[in-house]
């Protein structure tokens, strides 16, 4: 996981990402589009895209698609109770996975919830979504934590699940507030 740098913004910084942060115009020029709304220039607007970048600020300058347009209409996380030894090691590994869009590792709430690492998948049918369910079970396989049925302690004895998606109710990145709306 990375660090924490509490990174301060300049005050134009800050703005420049609350105008940008929902994406660039599109427009044929959408950085002279940001530097006019900023008033500033087209190379401070680039000058200040690229130091945020090797900031670590902006991780990167993209087109996002909309998965669900593309028909990937199921969406799951899957979470494991994997060994804590190799939890980083597999960790790395299932987040390396081309269907894995998402990867976490998380503590433990026991006796109520023992997983541990956390990656969301997307697929077209439920049958895929367990496809790829068993493709990093199969990655897995020898460092998944097998526990005994205790019932008393009320922990989970299956050492992975899948939560699966039944309604959007918002989907956004984090969003820096606008101070002077």
């Amino acid at each position: 996981m990375s660090e924490n740098n509490n990174i301060a913004l300049t005050s134009l910084e800050r703005e420049y990402i609350i105008a940008t942060q929902k994406g660039l115009p599109l427009v044929a020029k959408p950085y002279h589009a940001v530097a006019e709304q900023l008033n500033i220039s087209v190379e401070q607007v680039l000058s200040m895209t690229k130091d945020l970048q090797e900031r670590g600020i902006i991780r990167r300058v993209a087109a996002v698609p909309n998965h669900y347009k593309l028909g990937y209409q199921y969406n799951g996380m899957t979470v494991w109770d994997i060994s804590d030894e190799h939890a980083e090691k597999f960790g790395q590994m299932v987040g390396n996975l081309p269907f894995v869009s998402h990867c976490y590792l998380r503590p433990r709430f026991l006796p109520k919830w023992n997983y541990n690492l956390f990656a969301m998948v997307h697929g077209k049918t439920p049958e895929e979504m367990h496809q790829l369910r068993s493709q990093i079970k199969e990655l897995l396989k020898d460092v998944l934590v097998e526990r005994n049925d205790d019932s008393s302690q009320n922990i989970p004895t299956q050492s992975n699940d899948m939560l699966t998606s039944t309604e959007i109710l918002k989907k956004t990145g984090l969003r820096l507030k606008d101070k002077t709306a």
